[in-house]
């Protein structure tokens, strides 16, 4: 099923004291983890859509991703859960969708109410706190209880999150710590 994805990121955040502010407001931590995943270009390639094979850690995960602009709701996720990282990866290869790259990042994972809260890391940039919810509201109300300026936000996709610090994620074939 594909759903539209309401997500507002606060760029370049302290982990530690925002995972305070976080608890401060009602939020409950879930977990720490690190996450990899591989990023294919659907057939044929699109721009703004690819395909994801992601492991969290409690589950491996394949989605399209489409994003059609930067506006909160800019995103659609066509997603499944599948068994194994590596037969996925390993099946895809068959089919003949080669990876573009694979990638890394540190996330720790949170809940306030029913929004969910992720602090993540990557290599090469500060960190960040996105902000995901069923709903923009539900997005800008959860910012307001966390004290974060909406004028704050960008719903920007990761990849122009990278491109603000003159990175282009795109031609990095191996990102990881």
């Amino acid at each position: 099923m594909s759903v539209v994805e309401y997500e507002a990121k606060l760029l370049n955040v302290d982990p530690l004291a925002m995972a305070a502010r976080i608890a401060d407001a009602g939020g409950r931590h879930l977990a720490d983890r690190l996450m990899r995943r591989h990023v294919y270009d659907t057939q044929p390639p699109e721009p703004g859509r690819w395909i994801r094979l992601r492991d969290t850690g409690d589950e491996v995960t394949l989605c399209v991703k489409e994003v059609t602009s930067d506006a909160i709701d800019g995103t659609r996720e066509t997603e499944t859960t599948v068994g194994d990282f590596g037969t996925a990866h390993a099946l895809l290869g068959r089919m003949g969708i080669s990876p573009k790259s694979y990638q890394e990042n540190r996330r720790s994972s949170w809940l306030l109410g029913r929004v969910r809260l992720e602090i993540d890391s990557w290599p090469l940039i500060p960190p960040y706190l996105e902000i995901e919810a069923d709903s923009a509201a539900e997005v800008w109300a959860s910012a307001k209880l966390l004290d974060i300026p909406l004028e704050d936000l960008t719903s920007e996709n990761t990849t122009k999150v990278f491109a603000r610090y003159g990175i282009d994620l795109e031609s990095i074939a191996d990102l990881r710590f």
